[in-house]
């Protein structure tokens, strides 16, 4: 009885010790696998608009499955603080805390001014990729606008040497009744919105609320803000037809 218990001990312990070198070597094999595939994707974003500007550019790689966004469904308060105000700083950490996520990565700020993408102009970004994580998305606000973005929403970056682009559309968030008045529009050196109080043109940023409360197809300006009739949008200036963006990805390393 002895010798049999003590041989099942000693199976259980061999057992035990297999499966912990089984895992350590599926582990190993995994990162040797993430780390074969380690590199980089290569974004450029290009303008297409006549009369908006892109405010900083966030780019992010991440697994399949994540979304900046369901369109239909409310827009998060981090993508709220983008769409309305152009700053991706909440968005960007929310994503850089989430394990599904590679890297995160956005475009220098204003001051100055021409660290905006201005109509026809194109920036270029790099962000890190690897294995699972072959995902990007990319976002921005057109400014001057109350809450239009553009965005890719979690699309598969290219493999290889191959190069994938798409076009995007402006997503209107749904935060902030479009109310094209320079007293709830960020951002600097607005034509319209030239006043002898305002010699730069410079827009007001006021939180409005009052938005339809759902992310959706940005209907583009109509020159129908509230206010003076010189501290309201030009739609023939400010107005698009979708695309606003050009985005291309290519993979490189």
């Amino acid at each position: 009885m002895r010798k049999i218990r003590q041989s099942r001990e000693l199976s259980g312990v061999l057992g035990i010790f297999i499966f912990l070198a089984v895992s350590a070597l599926m582990t190993t094999s995994t990162f040797a696998a993430e780390f074969r595939n380690r590199g980089e994707y290569e974004v450029t974003v290009t303008n297409l608009t006549r009369g908006q500007r892109f405010t900083p550019i966030l780019v992010v790689t991440h697994k399949q499955g994540v979304r900046l966004f369901e369109l239909g469904s409310p827009a998060s308060a981090q993508l709220r603080t983008l769409a309305e105000e152009g700053d991706t700083g909440p968005l960007a950490s929310l994503l850089a805390s989430m394990p599904e996520v590679k890297d995160v990565v956005t475009s220098t700020p204003p001051p100055p001014a021409s660290n905006l993408i201005d109509p026809g102009e194109s920036i270029t970004l790099r962000v890190e990729t690897s294995g699972a994580f072959d995902h990007l998305s990319v976002a921005a606000m057109l400014i001057p606008t109350n809450d239009a973005f553009f965005a890719l929403n979690g699309v598969e970056g290219p493999t290889g040497n191959n190069e994938l682009t798409l076009f995007a559309p402006a997503y209107d968030a749904g935060t902030e009744a479009n109310d094209e008045s320079c007293e709830s529009i960020p951002g600097p050196g607005f034509i319209e919105c030239v006043t002898p109080s305002n010699p730069d043109g410079n827009g007001g940023g006021a939180m409005i609320g009052g938005g339809e409360g759902y992310v959706h197809i940005h209907a583009g300006i109509h020159g129908v803000g509230g206010g003076l009739p010189t501290s309201n949008l030009n739609a023939s200036m400010r107005d698009w037809r979708n695309p606003v963006a050009k985005i291309t990805i290519r993979r490189i390393r």
